[in-house]
């Protein structure tokens, strides 16, 4: 059986391993809501603001920071988008667990309050359970990438659209490229 794996080099600035939303269903990037990865959501909006919560509690964070965070901790597999991060920051502001801290420049600074370190405490087993997702995430994105595959995969996608492109591309042309997907498909599941 042939299985879709993500891969990157279809993220935001053209590059990075699965983009900033994540994979949604195989190929591709998820949009909104608390990200997507495989077809499944990274987080519920509640888990991302534990997540967030945990990150500034570690040190104050600002939105930017706290993107990179969460894609450093995944090993690039995901990111969520700022139109997630600053609407969670600012419920988190609202329900008086975080605050703005002093900083320099303009970006908004954001640090833990008392009751946000009393929220965590209450939720310390939720947490530890999304940081362990987090980090299965980017255990994940290192055994399924690599430059090589990349590359791979990027001259398989050129050398199909050249083909399909051209006006001699028949039936036949197709039925031969189908076989010979499956064929490396195949040889790619029985590698041991």
């Amino acid at each position: 059986m042939f299985h879709r794996h993500k891969m990157r080099g279809f993220g935001p600035r053209g590059g990075g391993r699965f983009g900033r939303e994540g994979i949604e269903g195989g190929w591709g990037r998820g949009h909104g809501g608390g990200g997507r990865t495989r077809g499944r959501r990274v987080f519920d909006a509640g888990e991302l603001k534990l997540v967030l919560l945990k990150l500034i509690a570690d040190q104050p964070r600002h939105g930017y920071d706290l993107i990179r965070a969460i894609e450093e901790r995944t090993g690039g597999a995901y990111a969520p988008s700022p139109g997630v991060i600053y609407p969670t920051l600012t419920l988190l502001e609202d329900m008086s667990l975080i605050e703005e801290a002093k900083s320099e420049g303009a970006k908004r600074l954001f640090a833990i309050t008392a009751a946000g370190t009393g929220h965590l405490a209450d939720h310390a087993e939720d947490v530890d359970a999304l940081f362990a997702r987090l980090a299965a995430l980017g255990e994940d994105a290192a055994r399924t990438d690599s430059k090589s595959i990349r590359r791979a995969l990027g001259n398989f996608r050129q050398a199909l659209h050249d083909r399909l492109s051209e006006e001699d591309a028949t039936d036949e042309v197709k039925s031969q490229i189908v076989v010979i997907i499956d064929e490396a498909a195949q040889k790619i599941e029985r590698l041991k």
